[in-house]
């Protein structure tokens, strides 16, 4: 009986490692942008990724047929979900503070659906269903999120003053 449970505890860290190994890069990444963190530098990000595969080790004998990486992802876009609602009902500010790049002009709710929907090829309806939104919310904040990515604020001018003062203090 032990040989048993050694022998398929084994071939299950072996499925796992080769899961991890085809896997990591890409949800890392994934964690990467909905940190919207430097990708040297995004402990955020890879805390997010150890969370995930530690949730999809502990329900790997649970799949059955699913594919590992849907449910990776999915408890990726949920953990980031509830940590962004967190900080984000602590203020605007805090929710923003470590968003950088610019996926750091958008909210956490607009880069989680950006992500999911551009970057990941999930479909709208697959998306909708993730977060608890209808449809047409998610295609409206996609929409919205988009749009902000490509046509962002101009930065306002600085005044003529500031200007010459500026460039009287050059050599």
């Amino acid at each position: 009986m032990r040989e048993r449970q050694a022998s398929h505890s084994a071939r299950r860290a072996r499925e796992f490692q080769a899961f991890v190994a085809g896997a990591a890069g890409r949800l890392l990444h994934a964690a990467t942008l909905l940190t919207a963190e430097p990708p040297g530098d995004n402990p955020r990000a890879r805390r997010l990724l150890s969370l995930s595969l530690a949730h999809t080790y502990a329900g790997w004998d649970r799949l059955h047929g699913e594919d590992p990486y849907d449910r990776a992802r999915q408890y990726l876009a949920t953990r980031f979900a509830r940590e962004a609602w967190h900080r984000y009902r602590g203020g605007l500010g805090r929710a923003r503070r470590y968003a950088t790049g610019p996926l750091g002009r958008l909210t956490p709710r607009e880069r989680l659906i950006l992500v999911l929907r551009l970057y990941e090829g999930v479909a709208e309806e697959q998306a909708a269903a993730l977060l608890g939104l209808p449809v047409e919310r998610v295609r409206t904040i996609c929409d919205r999120a988009t749009a902000t990515l490509l046509h962002p604020p101009a930065a306002p001018a600085r005044p003529v003053a500031a200007e010459a003062k500026a460039k009287a203090a050059t050599p």
